[in-house]
């Protein structure tokens, strides 16, 4: 991949590149291996994860080379976005359960085999979605998020993607990680493997997590994201204002708590995700 890498890095470079037809041959190439999961946006290295600037590059590319394109039925619904960027069409020999309803996987995105996409559901451009993964009804994998090995995005999660700047860190939610229904996890966060988001967490880079267990404080600093801890059971709770106006009024501010550590109680609650296999 390294020819490809520096063809990408070399036309990003460049001023317009609208009718350039060798640069859309390389694209193209650049999407077909994005889309088989032989290149992604970011990607472990022992215990820390690596942001792929040029293939954040690549997709930004895409977009400078697509033109405007019409898509859909006349007899019923029409859309119209880049032609780099077309949606995926899938077929039985790629393992994926896409229920019918209203959901959509762009071209670019990596999506394993036996991942389950209930409707509806949006995977967007440079995501990586592993085995196994459950995508639930109204949930979102944004632009280069990388999903884990058998995780659950229950209903209504939102997982946020980026593109620019270049070298931000995209979402990453690692192995068996259970995201509760309308969790939002944005900004970098970087949840690791077996942790668990009770519904209605909500992870960016301005939260700090408050952990109960080890008694210790966790916040994103100019270096590095927000990180949950593996096995960590994160749930919505609130701390008090102690100054001002607010503490006069008894006032209170959003933030997650870890509360536990996933244990043999914590595995037998999440079980029932297999039989929906």
């Amino acid at each position: 991949m390294n020819d490809l890498k520096a063809a990408i890095e070399e036309l990003a470079s460049r001023g317009p590149l609208k009718r350039d037809c060798r640069a859309r041959e390389l694209f193209l190439e650049f999407r077909d291996a994005l889309t088989h999961g032989e290149i992604r946006a970011a990607e472990k290295d022992n215990d820390s994860w690596r942001v792929n600037t040029w293939v954040k590059q690549g997709i930004l590319l895409g977009f400078r080379l697509g033109q405007l394109s019409e898509t859909g039925s006349e007899a019923g619904l029409s859309f119209v976005d880049k032609d780099t960027f077309p949606l995926r069409r899938w077929q039985t020999r790629d393992g994926v359960r896409l229920v019918p309803g209203g959901s959509s996987v762009r071209v670019g995105a990596y999506v394993a085999e036996s991942v389950v996409c209930m409707p509806p559901m949006f995977i967007n451009v440079g995501a990586y979605v592993d085995h196994g993964v459950m995508v639930d009804s109204h949930a979102l994998v944004g632009s280069c998020a990388q999903i884990g090995k058998r995780v659950h995005l229950s209903a209504g999660a939102q997982v946020g993607g980026v593109l620019e700047p270049i070298n931000a860190r995209p979402v990453i939610i690692e192995d068996e990680v259970l995201v509760g229904g309308n969790c939002g996890v944005y900004e970098g966060t970087l949840v690791r493997a077996r942790a668990v988001l009770g519904a209605g967490t909500i992870l960016t880079r301005g939260t700090p997590v408050y952990d109960v267990v080890r008694g210790q404080v966790y916040r994103a600093t100019a270096a590095d994201p927000l990180e949950i801890p593996e096995r960590a059971v994160v749930v919505p709770g609130a701390r008090a204002v102690t100054q001002g106006k607010a503490a006069e009024w008894n006032l209170s501010l959003y933030t997650p708590v870890i509360i536990k550590y996933r244990d043999e109680q914590t595995d037998r609650s999440v079980e029932l995700e297999e039989l929906l296999r």
